[in-house]
């Protein structure tokens, strides 16, 4: 009788289960953290407006750090435009509410794109001594190249515009939206670096062991947490509410629009009908003791897409209403010039004087206030054509005198951008308005996104900010970021609030750019530093 035996090299013949499990692993491996990534990313959308939770954006960027520490660039540069898609495409989905979902998605796909750039630039530094420093720096270094392409930059949705309400929100007005988003995402890749360094201590029964710590590196990854923290406490006389100029009565008209959408463009003369009536019955209110008689008064963007300079009946009404008033008042119109041109504007009327001085909007909003590439775009798309003749940019702040008072102007899309914000204050505005036309946009988040903006805006310059909106949500914002009253939506209404007038400079209106310059070579030192070590540890291997 011969003995059989079963051949070790027979695939057939072998348990499959280890083989198995290994697939099964590897499928894991890569899995989970892409899923993490796309999650954290939703997580950061959750923190923002019109929610109040900022402080979600901590566990959003450690689980981000999680995902990306000790990965190679590749691998970063996917886990990174998941997060950026998880964030995006919920933040922006206003942008299709009425042209369907390809411009949203197209957008969010672009945007994105920076994020996987700074998601690989954050995994080649996560070996760097002082990770969530470097990983931090890059970040905001993403924001800068976002805000400024393509197209003269999308800057919506920087971290800085999610922390209203947050406890690091007086980190603005020493140095703008980079330095408060600096803090932020510092705080919550600190966070993991911290939570990191105590797991790594535990001895084989899970129990920390103190002489496991290195101290150096978990130093730095406590720093990383508390420093954030006190800066924000300690940045908080920058704050202030005082009146340093006295106050001034400011009128805020939300006139409303027959309907919301695109369509409401249709109504034109209905749009302007509104706010003139809506203006007058406050004139009528203050004749009648009710209302406090403002200094000046201020109306959207779009109150008036009837050319007042061209169109007689236009301007008779617009006249009509300011005498009623009785006070200068800032329209906003669309005004075409006699070569042709095409203006967002804001006229300053007198009500014995008329129309003195204007301000054209100088950042135009790409795709709605004029298409880029237009004959190469409109290949792919025959919307474009909804846009018949492109905007031209203004090219001098907006300053108006009112009363006596200089009042800013950043038109609606401006106020995303800091610099639109910041020579307002530099040229000597002592308050700031934010006219906006919302109504294209319904009832989406777009609205409660903007207002933040605004709040953020205040606080960085400490200057009370008005939003006079078409449909909603209208609002006075006090220089500390607190919003003292605002309308509802799709509802006539005026707000009459006594506001603050300042004229002192916060650092970070003194410091401009210098704060983004500074973390953006940052980021430049630390990834050329990872480079460079990466590079000769390759070397010393081959050598």
């Amino acid at each position: 009788m011969t003995a059989t035996t079963t051949p070790v090299d027979e695939p057939d013949r072998l348990d499959p289960e280890p083989a198995q499990a290994s697939r099964a692993t590897r499928v894991l491996r890569r899995l989970v953290p892409a899923a993490a990534s796309a999650l954290s990313g939703v997580l950061l959308y959750v923190s923002f407006p019109p929610r109040t939770l900022w402080w979600l954006a901590l566990p959003a960027f450690a689980v981000f750090a999680w995902c990306l520490r000790g990965r190679t660039w590749k691998a970063g540069l996917g886990l990174g435009y998941l997060f950026g898609l998880g964030f995006l495409l919920p933040l922006l989905v206003w942008t299709g509410v009425e042209v369907g979902p390809g411009p949203w998605l197209a957008l969010a796909a672009v945007e994105a794109a920076f994020v996987a750039l700074v998601g690989a630039g954050i995994a080649t530094v996560s070996w760097l001594p002082g990770y969530p420093l470097w990983a931090a720096a890059l970040w905001i270094a993403g924001e800068a190249a976002r805000a400024r392409v393509p197209f003269n930059g999308f800057p919506w949705g920087k971290v800085a515009f999610g922390q209203a309400d947050g406890v690091f929100l007086p980190l603005a007005a020493l140095g703008g939206t980079p330095v408060l988003g600096f803090a932020v995402v510092l705080c919550g890749f600190g966070l993991y670096e911290t939570v990191r360094r105590i797991l790594e201590a535990r001895d084989a029964d899970g129990i920390l062991d103190v002489r496991g710590i290195r101290r150096g590196a978990a130093a730095a990854a406590v720093l990383s947490v508390l420093v954030p923290v006190a800066g924000a406490f300690a940045a908080r006389p920058l704050v202030s509410d005082e009146a340093e100029d006295g106050t001034a009565t400011v009128a805020a008209v939300q006139g409303n629009v027959p309907r919301a959408g695109l369509a409401f463009n249709a109504q034109r003369r209905a749009v302007l009908d509104h706010h003139v009536r809506e203006t007058e019955r406050l004139a009528d209110e203050v004749k009648a003791g009710k209302v406090k008689r403002p200094d000046f008064v201020l109306w959207p963007e779009n109150s008036s897409d009837i050319d007042p300079f061209t169109n007689p009946d236009a301007r008779a009404e617009i006249d009509q209403a300011v005498k009623a008033v009785g006070v200068p008042l800032s329209v906003g119109g669309v005004v075409e010039t006699k070569d042709g041109k095409l203006f967002n504007e804001q006229i300053l009327w007198d009500p014995d004087k008329g129309p003195t001085s204007t301000y054209d909007k100088r950042q135009i909003q790409p795709f709605g206030e004029y298409i880029p590439l237009r004959s190469f775009i409109g290949l792919f798309s025959s919307d474009i054509d909804k846009v018949r003749q492109d905007f031209s940019r203004g090219g001098e702040p907006g300053v108006f005198t009112m009363a006596g008072t200089k009042v800013g102007i950043a038109t609606c899309y401006e106020a995303a951008f800091d610099w639109a914000v910041r020579d307002t204050v530099t040229h000597g505005a002592q308050l700031i308005s934010v006219p906006s036309n919302n109504a294209t946009f319904d009832r989406s988040e777009m609205t409660y996104q903007q207002l933040a903006m605004s709040r953020i805006r205040a606080v960085e310059h400490s200057r009370a900010v008005t939003v006079p909106v078409t449909s909603g949500v209208s609002a006075v914002i006090m220089p500390d970021g607190e919003v003292v009253a605002k309308t509802k939506w799709y509802t006539a209404d005026t707000l009459v609030e006594d506001v603050p007038l300042r004229s002192s400079q916060t650092p970070a209106t003194k410091l401009g750019v210098l704060p983004e310059g500074i973390l953006v070579l940052l980021a430049a030192g630390g990834l050329g530093w990872a480079v460079t070590s990466a590079v000769r540890a390759r070397k010393a291997r081959q050598g």
